[in-house]
């Protein structure tokens, strides 16, 4: 599995409904595509206290089954729509070493993602077990090119602790793939 997210931060004055009227209008279109576990539409308003974000961000966030799957995706029509829309973004790619999905996961509202450091020479096998909780999406990867450990969680309720916060405005999930 890998995990993909791209972000963009918009200006402080940016109208958020036009992503959320983006985020209804369009959805729906990666509902079932071939490769693709889950996408979630993550957006924060900077004057939105459950997220406590600072900026107004869109930055989807996907679980891919493969490579392949990722590839069609970013090479094609709905990419290139977002990278018309907003500019083209640093997309980062992580290798999964845990997922879990529940199955009422289209339940969830709110999602965070954490990014943490990973120490030198410490011991990486524990990586794949850690932090796997309750969570209606629970994800652990990493970013083996800046030794960086990503946990993606969403849920019901706002996410507590530190990383950015978001609000969830669609969840796109494969027709074969209903939990992992």
């Amino acid at each position: 599995m890998i995990a993909m997210q791209y972000s963009f931060t918009l200006p402080a004055d940016y109208d958020m409904d036009i992503i959320e009227k983006r985020i209804a209008d369009n959805g729906y279109r990666t509902d079932g595509l071939a490769g693709l576990i889950f996408k979630t539409y993550l957006y924060a308003r900077r004057d939105c206290p459950q997220t406590g974000s600072t900026e107004n961000i869109y930055a989807p966030f996907y679980l891919w089954q493969d490579v392949s799957g990722m590839n069609r995706f970013i090479s094609g029509a709905g990419f290139q729509g977002v990278a018309n829309a907003f500019g083209w973004p640093q997309i980062r790619v992580y290798p999964v070493l845990a997922a879990k999905m529940s199955n009422d996961v289209a339940q969830a509202v709110y999602a965070k993602r954490e990014i943490t450091d990973i120490a030198p020479f410490s011991d990486l096998a524990p990586l794949a077990e850690e932090n796997i909780n309750d969570r209606l999406i629970d994800v652990t990867a990493w970013d083996t090119t800046n030794w960086k450990k990503i946990h993606f969680t969403a849920g019901r309720n706002p996410l507590a602790g530190g990383g950015q916060n978001y609000r969830i405005g669609h969840i796109s999930l494969s027709g074969a793939v209903k939990a992992v």
